[in-house]
């Protein structure tokens, strides 16, 4: 008697490949491995999801529309981005490999432009043109996505070293020894600066404040300019 393939549906597709993308990041995610852990054949995959790709697709959407909701509107133009960006950094730091979907798919979805677009209404009352506005806004979207990757990447790193070593060196342990065989015109500032403990601000939110603040105080510079040459 032929064994019966299990009832699947769309939302138990994409509960399992969170739970995949969590467990071996994006580079390991595949069909075959997802329909192993569904219990069906891949090909059965395909009347729900046509690609790999339509599944990123449909979860991108999915972190979006949760950045919508956490997303509460509220202030001018710079309280709205402001609040974007952390909202944004929120979810996307909850979500396993969400910033790597959120930068490898199209607005083909529908909360994926409402994302866009609300973005695009934070600095809307702004005097910038309509491409300076594009322009802050693929920027801002920029510096989020690569600080929460960033953070991603640094963790994945340490613990694939700490790993390897078995856990008999520190992770930091290399760097230490390399600083110590160059000279102080090669390496001196990034040696000051790691001795003094300053890279360990690296994702943390002291950093992400800053950094935020930086893009939003350059804008706010470019509207003044603005204004004072018209």
């Amino acid at each position: 008697m032929k064994k019966q393939q299990p009832q699947i549906s769309e939302d138990k597709i994409l509960a399992v490949s969170w739970a995949l993308l969590g467990e071996g990041g994006i580079e390991k995610f595949s069909m075959r491995r997802l329909a192993d852990r569904l219990g069906i054949q891949a090909p059965s995959l395909y009347w729900h999801f046509k690609s790999k790709q339509a599944i990123y697709q449909r979860l991108a959407n999915q972190v979006s529309r949760m950045i919508l909701e956490a997303h509460r509107p509220q202030g001018d133009w710079s309280e709205q981005l402001r609040g974007m960006a952390f909202a944004i950094r929120s979810v996307l730091s909850q979500y396993p490999c969400s910033t790597q979907l959120m930068m490898a798919t199209l607005p083909h979805e529908p909360d994926i432009i409402r994302f866009n677009n609300r973005m695009l209404q934070c600095v809307e009352p702004t005097p910038l043109e309509q491409a300076h506005k594009l322009q802050v806004v693929l920027t801002l979207m920029n510096y989020v996505f690569n600080f929460v990757l960033d953070d991603y990447e640094h963790q994945r790193n340490v613990a694939a070293l700490v790993q390897e070593e078995g856990g008999t060196a520190q992770p930091g342990d290399r760097v230490t020894h390399l600083l110590d065989s160059m000279d102080e015109h090669e390496a001196g500032l990034f040696r000051s600066m790691y001795k003094n403990r300053l890279f360990e601000l690296m994702g943390t939110d002291e950093a992400f404040e800053f950094g935020l603040q930086v893009i939003l105080l350059g804008v706010q510079q470019v509207i003044q300019r603005q204004k004072t040459q018209s």
